[in-house]
């Protein structure tokens, strides 16, 4: 992977990691469209997540702050039932990551019709947000269960993580900003792990297939257009035009399916 194709894929990266699109599956057609090796190149998606996540700690500080000085009072307090809400939306995801990875990674393997499928249920997923009426509930514990579980299916390319998230929670009642914030918070941890767990394993030593230029460049890609990416996503969101987003997913999953079959 060269540097400039680590640019473009760290722009895609950053750029729909948090509209409802599917970050993940983006990259897999960008990779198709680049030529880039699917099976070499999982680290580079590992990297560019990250980078994503760092874009979300930087917008929503002041809500983790605050989550943290909550936690430090060691008492039962809102802060500590948020955090322990966010927790269980985490398990699973986190039971996948820790005893599916080799599955999952068997899905990123440049197989766009997959992509381009998956990529139609993002949009079913975003349509439904049409119908939904009631948006006055608070995040209850159940709730957190529930959008866990959408995010558990967006390990596969294609399905959107925020698209799935944000659109359970719209659909089972929750408020519009409520579900936004949560929903970016949620991934915190679980990415990090994904990360720790790399370099763990030593993806990230000098003798990567991908080269440690690519990945500080796709890095930083990532992390500049996230950063713009997660201010408009929260705008979008709170305004209800998630449809657009349905319109753009299907239209893009049905060409990618398409080109696969050609």
């Amino acid at each position: 992977m060269s540097w400039l194709e680590a640019f473009i894929l760290g722009l895609v990266q950053g750029l729909t990691e948090f509209l409802p699109v599917s970050s993940s599956g983006h990259l897999e057609l960008g990779k198709y469209l680049l030529g880039v090796n699917a099976e070499k190149s999982l680290m580079f998606t590992v990297v560019v997540h990250g980078a994503t996540v760092l874009s979300t700690m930087v917008i929503f500080w002041k809500d983790i702050w605050l989550l943290i000085k909550g936690l430090l009072r060691f008492e039962k307090n809102e802060e500590t039932l948020y955090v322990l809400k966010l927790i269980i939306s985490m398990i699973p995801v986190g039971i996948i990551g820790l005893f599916f990875i080799d599955e999952v990674e068997q899905f990123f393997t440049g197989n766009i019709i997959f992509v381009g499928s998956m990529l139609l249920v993002t949009s079913v997923f975003l349509g439904l947000t049409m119908v939904v009426k009631s948006d006055s509930r608070n995040i209850g514990f159940s709730d957190a269960l529930i959008i866990g579980i959408a995010q558990s299916f967006a390990v596969l390319p294609g399905i959107s993580r925020s698209g799935a998230t944000i659109s359970t929670g719209l659909m089972i009642g929750n408020k519009k900003e409520l579900i936004t914030r949560f929903s970016f918070l949620m991934v915190l941890i679980p990415i990090i792990g994904a990360n720790v767990k790399s370099m763990i394993d030593g993806g990230f030593s000098a003798e990567s297939d991908i080269g440690m230029l690519p990945l500080a460049v796709g890095f930083v890609a990532a992390f500049l257009s996230g950063l713009f990416a997660c201010k408009w996503m929260i705008k979008i969101v709170n305004k209800g035009k998630l449809i657009y987003f349905a319109i753009y997913t299907f239209i893009i999953g049905t060409v990618a399916i398409i080109v696969g079959l050609l």
